[in-house]
């Protein structure tokens, strides 16, 4: 039987529409989580953050007894002593702020003690003030209120990602080598070296060295109960520059590949109840220690953020701004807060003018996505992964923070609602919708056909 044309084309737009409502949905992966630590290219292997914890310099479950200053963010889960002055977020940039949970760089859920708090960047909130005390925004408003970090949830979190990490077996290539009074530890992975070891050979060391690619996720696993580097009168810690062919001696005014290798450098303390920094020593990289008392010392910083149970620090032991922006193994649980992602503007299906052609293209108002050609579906929802510090980078780390680094985009805020599936972003609408309109689109296209095929037809005549 021949069919007309007419019909056989508005049967071929049905045909179309049908089908792009019964075909499979695609995800989009974005690169950054596509690619995980070790690499080569794109793989299933999501990137994992430390969360919400990835965008503060000192990030504390219980109490902080605190001076001098912390440049960069500070939240505190229990109360929080600043007595003889502190500030907090000096290094901070507008889009880190941005970042920070209600824009706060100070988050005290307890009563903050202190003649002369100072919020340099952004805002500040506190449970209660202790009589005399002094807080004070420089760049935003603080205030009593109720915290905006859920501390329980985030450090349940970041102990199941500690004792995690701890289980990851050192990589294959990576040694650690005592040389006198000196530890080596050297890897050659692009994307990730873990090393593991114990707390009394690392405290005997006066100096230490890491030698790693820059740009690669570094994770040292210290095993034992304690940790105390001022044991040893450990001093140094010296990161090697590629580029210079020689280690360089980690401090604010100078690092390895200007902060790439300190960037994305963990210390792993799963099981410590207790890590002492030497006070004449400046620690190189971000500090993992949910479960330790951190006794800060009187002197000599942590290049890097502090994440541990309570912490104690006086005289010139600050924490510099050089957040962690490297992306965790898989095996790291997904964070309790993850950056958010703006809502996508649904494009409208434009209707069959008798006479005319229907648009070809219906673009998105998503900021940052292209627009779509019409019935190709709706476009994906850009993701960030974790702050970019300015200075740093995971954390990531972000990174990243500052030092160089590419963990997590600081220009997202997080929130408190976990992801799943690697972190993918959801925005709630489902595939439906997308499928709907493609399918409404293509449905008018084959119309327009039909009448463009009765018009040629009534001309001939």
């Amino acid at each position: 039987m021949r069919i007309p044309v007419p019909a056989a084309a508005l049967a071929l737009g049905g045909s179309l529409a049908l089908a792009g409502l019964a075909a499979p949905i695609a995800l989009v992966v974005p690169a950054a989580h596509a690619a995980g630590p070790g690499a080569a290219g794109a793989s299933a292997a999501p990137c994992r953050s430390l969360g919400v914890a990835s965008l503060y310099g000192e990030f504390v479950e219980g109490d902080d007894t605190h001076t001098p200053d912390a440049e960069g963010a500070v939240a505190v889960g229990g109360n929080a002593d600043f007595t003889g002055g502190f500030s907090v977020g000096q290094e901070l940039t507008p889009e880190q702020v941005a970042a920070l949970p209600g824009g706060n760089a100070l988050v005290v859920a307890g009563t903050v003690t202190g003649h002369s708090t100072q919020v340099m960047k952004g805002n500040g909130v506190y449970g209660a003030k202790a009589p005399g005390a002094v807080v004070e925004a420089h760049q935003g408003r603080v205030g009593q209120g109720v915290s905006p970090i859920d501390f329980k949830a985030e450090f349940a979190a970041l102990r199941a990602a500690s004792a995690a990490l701890g289980a990851v077996s050192q990589t294959a290539a990576a040694t650690v080598e005592a040389k006198g009074a000196d530890l080596y530890l050297g890897g050659t992975g692009t994307g990730l070296n873990t090393f593991t070891v114990t707390a009394e050979r690392l405290q005997g060391a006066t100096d230490v060295y890491v030698k790693v690619p820059a740009g690669s996720v570094t994770v040292v696993n210290v095993t034992g109960d304690t940790y105390d580097m001022a044991a040893a009168k450990t001093t140094g810690f010296h990161l090697w520059d590629e580029g210079r062919k020689a280690y360089v001696l980690d401090d604010k005014l100078q690092s390895a590949a200007g902060g790439a290798v300190r960037a994305k450098l963990l210390w792993n303390f799963p099981t410590a109840g207790k890590v002492v920094k030497n006070s004449a020593a400046a620690w190189a990289g971000t500090v993992l220690a949910p479960n330790a008392a951190f006794d800060l010392g009187s002197g000599g910083p942590v290049n890097g953020s502090v994440i541990a149970k309570s912490l104690t620090g006086k005289g010139g032991a600050e924490t510099h701004h050089y957040p962690f922006t490297g992306c965790l193994p898989a095996v790291v649980p997904a964070p309790t807060t993850v950056p958010t992602v703006p809502p996508t503007t649904v494009p409208t299906v434009p209707p069959v003018v008798p006479g005319g052609s229907p648009s070809a293209t219906a673009p998105s108002t998503a900021p940052g996505v292209p627009g779509t050609p019409s019935g190709s579906g709706s476009p994906s929802a850009p993701v960030s992964g974790r702050p970019t510090p300015g200075a740093s980078g995971v954390p990531s780390a972000s990174p990243s923070a500052s030092a160089p680094g590419s963990v997590p985009s600081a220009s997202v805020s997080p929130s408190a609602t976990p992801t799943a599936g690697g972190n993918l972003a959801h925005t709630g609408s489902g595939p439906v919708v997308p499928l709907a309109i493609g399918g409404a689109v293509v449905l008018a296209a084959g119309g327009a056909i039909v009448v463009a095929t009765r018009r040629r037809a009534a001309r001939k005549a």
